[in-house]
């Protein structure tokens, strides 16, 4: 018996090889453009800090990215390196940072904008810093003339009125303690004009080195021994991120005390002068901005502070027996109670 041939067989036969060579072809060319749009080239933000990221000061800025709208993994990779409090890590920080190839460096603080300036002379640095002119950050705030541009922070101007602000809620003291951070470049400024002040104003001043969070109890055993009647702990990202730490310290020793950071007297503190640390990271955003959208830092003028904040804790000044000036409190930002 002859068997017929079987055509449907060889039909389905070749319709299953056209398939399959129809599904390789696409297998080849659908894949294209998801590769092509997955290995897309994200911004990446360098961030260099003092603190290990758990103040809000360090999330200002990517607050303000996000103001802008940045979303984190989406249309941008932030490379964050704190110091933790250790001052001695930032070099090595800020070179790991440039190994990774980033776009821009946010340094936050004169001491990381020093350590990513020794690290890099391509990558642009947007910078906060309390005297970026004396410090060689930038030429001139309205002319940055280099790879550095960012925000003034006007820390040395306001030692004056700081300690005038002291004198005014506690007329009665004669020797105050500084407390300075040796290790912040722009500390030096303020302690040069808080000295210039104290000497126009008829006060002692006791200068005390802070270097590390564990030197606070030392310097207000000295301050104490010394028979301080206030203390002003100076500008830097090591008195900021502790002003907790001072006002309990300050208090425990009876002392009226002033810091500039942002809050300080919510915290305890008698009394706080000066630009928005907060504010003042979440406007570095903006350059950052411009930065990745090719503008070079030195046609960006770096930017000073419109407004300083006074704050004034009135049951710390209670507790201590002070009087506050209600002319004072008329003029104050915010009094707490």
């Amino acid at each position: 018996m002859k068997h017929q041939p079987n055509t449907g067989g060889r039909s389905n036969l070749i319709r299953r090889r056209d398939l399959i060579a129809l599904l390789g072809g696409a297998a080849v060319a659908w894949p294209r453009p998801a590769r092509a749009q997955g290995t897309k080239k994200l911004p990446r933000l360098g961030m260099l800090v003092m603190g290990d990221g758990t103040s809000p000061i360090d999330d200002a800025v990517r607050q303000g990215l996000r103001e802008l709208g940045y979303v984190e993994g989406r249309n941008l990779v932030v490379e964050f390196r704190g110091a933790a409090g250790h001052a001695d890590r930032l070099a090595g920080l800020a070179r790991e940072l440039v190994a990774l190839k980033v776009d821009v460096i946010f340094a936050g603080g004169s001491e990381p904008t020093v350590a990513a300036r020794e690290a890099t002379a391509l990558i642009p640095i947007v910078m906060t810093s309390s005297n970026p002119v004396g410090l060689g950050f930038v030429r001139s705030l309205a002319r940055p003339d280099g790879d550095i541009t960012g925000v003034s922070l006007m820390a040395p101007e306001l030692s004056g009125k700081r300690l005038a602000l002291l004198k005014q809620i506690a007329p009665g003291i004669g020797k105050i303690a500084v407390m300075w951070d040796p290790n912040d470049p722009g500390a030096a400024f303020s302690l040069a004009d808080t000295q210039a002040a104290a000497r126009t104003q008829g006060v002692t001043l006791q200068i005390l080195e802070v270097r590390d969070v564990e030197d606070f109890d030392g310097a207000f055993q000295a301050a104490a021994h010394e028979r301080a009647d206030a203390v002003i702990a100076l500008p830097a990202p090591l008195m900021s991120r502790n002003g907790a730490r001072i006002a309990d310290l300050a208090m425990r020793n009876r002392m009226p005390s002033m810091l500039f950071g942002d809050g300080f007297a919510k915290a305890g503190g008698l009394i706080s002068f000066g630009p928005s640390l907060i504010a003042s990271y979440r406007r570095a955003a903006y350059y950052v901005d411009r930065i990745l959208k090719g503008v070079k830092p030195a046609e960006l003028p770096v930017e000073q502070p419109a407004k300083f904040d006074l704050v004034i804790n009135l049951k710390t000044a209670k507790a201590l027996g002070l009087t506050i000036p209600t002319t004072l409190l008329a003029t104050a930002d915010e009094v707490i109670e």
